[in-house]
């Protein structure tokens, strides 16, 4: 068996376009854009690398891009009257503040601060409790990614994920509890599996889904697979450079080359899930702009 490649790559810009003409509409019916501010500390490279990444892709899909830095010894009350200001600024729809942040910074404290109608990361209490009550509200955006690009393989092979035995490796807040929240949603069997689950291969191997999401390089492989499972990987690891090279490939979670030859179907590593994050990023901006106006959500 050769899996299929779920292609997150394009599933994202098929739904960034479709975010993009939605977003029109909206300027159109508000008579002003919908605005995501980002909000960084400090100056770690890789977090101004996806504050440029994330401001570039908003203004591409039409919407207005509001970007606020602080100093890294920015204190915490500097912080909070920024997102407080932020949540008072009609302009904006959703406020995202990069983490992580500073080791002086309380980010629980920050995150509680948020407006939950802003919430366009999912982060806040409010938007975690109406996941978990099956309510209406912003979800974090790689779990819902990856929710979408499930609900789109099994489309045409099944027609939903209802009754399938759903796995998921990692109980962050970030994506492990959500994705679960979001799979029972959906009438999964879900298990959410972690560092102290006994015998993981074997509760892994009953999956119909699997999502792994631990941040460990390579860690499920092909003989923890049921056959024909469909595999979607989070993780996102660079291995030591080899001999000569200036830097290591990226890997996911998943040994991609023993999985691909027992799954079914599985997300790349890079190319799967990593391009939906941005993509529904907007997407959550969006929905809380046309909440936040009071006109119809798009459905995307």
């Amino acid at each position: 068996m050769t899996a299929a490649l779920i292609d997150g790559k394009a599933f994202a810009a098929t739904l960034r376009a479709r975010v993009g003409e939605a977003a029109r509409s909206f300027a159109t019916e508000a008579g002003r854009k919908a605005g995501l501010a980002v909000v960084l500390v400090g100056e770690d490279p890789a977090s101004q690398v996806y504050v440029r990444s994330k401001g570039k892709a908003t203004i591409e899909a039409g919407m207005a891009s509001f970007e606020h830095r602080l100093p890294a010894d920015a204190s915490q009350a500097e912080l909070l009257a920024l997102v407080a200001a932020l949540n008072a600024d009609p302009a904006v729809d959703g406020i995202l503040v990069q983490l992580p942040l500073p080791g002086q910074l309380d980010e629980q404290a920050v995150v509680e601060t948020i407006d939950p109608a802003k919430d366009v990361d999912g982060l806040t209490p409010v938007s975690s409790g109406r996941l978990a009550l099956g309510l209406p509200g912003l979800v974090p955006c790689t779990p819902l990614g990856c929710l979408m690009l499930l609900k789109a393989h099994y489309a045409e092979r099944r027609g939903s994920l209802s009754g399938l035995d759903a796995v998921v490796i990692g109980r962050s807040i970030l994506v492990g509890k959500p994705m679960a929240q979001l799979l029972l949603g959906e009438s999964c069997t879900v298990t959410i599996a972690h560092s102290r689950t006994r015998d993981l291969p074997a509760v892994v191997r009953r999956a119909d889904i699997v999502v792994a999401a631990v941040g460990r390089a390579e860690m499920v492989t092909g003989d923890w697979l049921k056959p024909g499972a469909t595999v979607i990987d989070v993780g996102i690891n660079r291995l030591p450079p080899a001999e000569g090279a200036a830097k290591g490939r990226l890997v996911g979670d998943v040994d991609f080359a023993s999985a691909s030859a027992v799954a079914g179907a599985i997300t790349p590593v890079p190319g799967g899930v990593g391009p939906m994050t941005i993509a529904v990023l907007l997407r959550n901006t969006l929905v809380a702009a046309q909440r936040r106006a009071g006109l119809a959500i798009t459905d995307l």
